[in-house]
């Protein structure tokens, strides 16, 4: 594991009125937009891929942006990249804009998927074992609490959509849609991927409960892509608090929470959050980052 993240965020970033709300770069093809990141053409056969400072929470972008959390995410999943040796091949040729190249043109295929591992049960799942025993179609062993550790850790595919609600499938269903061979290949790496980041997070005082993963196609090849092991494709939480009987959460959870308890029914528009949930869902972003990989706040 390599120990620290080479860069730190630019307390500017930090900033209410500097918040990226919508990434723009003049010039610059857009390939796609998504509910946080825009990835934009940059000519021989690259993209550039922006975090924006929006938040998705139940499948809706929320109106308030947390600032820095672009950067931060950025960071943490060029850090994963690098550390990472089941993370190779992946998607990442630089995170230094002075390397990015121009002109920009398109490129790209993604595998419209997101494959999901869950190492312990919470959550969406948490609530389908309570009503059937089972998660995403996978029958559990009885008497389970809600933060039991998984062993071996389970791999849930679902639809990729860039906007509405995201659909577990089985696992047949996903050979259907892309093969049997790539949908064993991706099911192989996503967990070896789970497993060695597993066991980092916790090394960090961390438990990675569950994080879902993106592929794409190059070459012929199949690379990772996208973020890796962020606070927003992942539920981390505090070790010392879990060995305790306790979750603490260092993700976007503490939004969940807060949307939850507000009353809204998870459908568009989403609410706006008070000040003091951004503020302090930023400083869980950072101290995730800060445990993970050793940067400064």
């Amino acid at each position: 594991m390599n120990g620290t993240l080479p860069i730190v965020v630019d307390p500017a970033l930090l900033e209410p009125a500097n918040a990226v709300r919508e990434p723009e770069v003049p010039g610059a093809p857009i390939v796609r937009r998504g509910k946080v990141r825009t990835v934009f053409a940059a000519g021989d056969d690259r993209l550039v891929i922006v975090a924006s400072d929006r938040l998705s929470a139940y499948d809706s972008v929320l109106p308030t942006p947390i600032p820095g959390k672009g950067a931060i995410l950025s960071l943490i999943s060029a850090f994963w990249m690098r550390s990472l040796a089941s993370a190779s091949p992946h998607h990442l040729l630089s995170d230094d804009p002075a390397t990015f190249p121009e002109p920009f043109r398109a490129h790209a295929e993604r595998i419209d998927l997101e494959c999901v591992v869950r190492g312990y049960l919470t959550g969406s799942g948490w609530k389908e074992y309570r009503a059937s025993g089972s998660v995403c179609g996978i029958a559990l062993p009885p008497g389970l609490t809600d933060g039991s550790r998984l062993e071996p850790a389970l791999f849930t595919p679902a639809t990729k959509n860039d906007t509405g609600h995201d659909e577990n499938i089985p696992f047949e269903t996903m050979c259907g849609l892309v093969g049997r061979a790539t949908a064993e290949a991706l099911r192989t790496r996503s967990l070896a991927l789970y497993e060695e980041a597993r066991a980092h997070a916790w090394t960090r005082g961390l438990v990675l409960a569950d994080t879902k993963f993106e592929f794409g196609r190059v070459g012929g090849g199949i690379v990772l892509i996208d973020e890796a092991l962020s606070p927003d494709s992942s539920r981390y939480w505090d070790r010392a608090e879990y060995e305790a009987g306790r979750l603490l959460s260092f993700d976007k959870q503490f939004v969940r929470d807060w949307l939850d308890a507000s009353g809204w029914d998870h459908e568009p528009p989403a609410p706006a959050l008070p000040d003091e949930v951004a503020r302090r869902t930023g400083e869980r972003y950072r101290e995730a980052m800060t445990r993970l990989a050793g940067a400064e706040r």
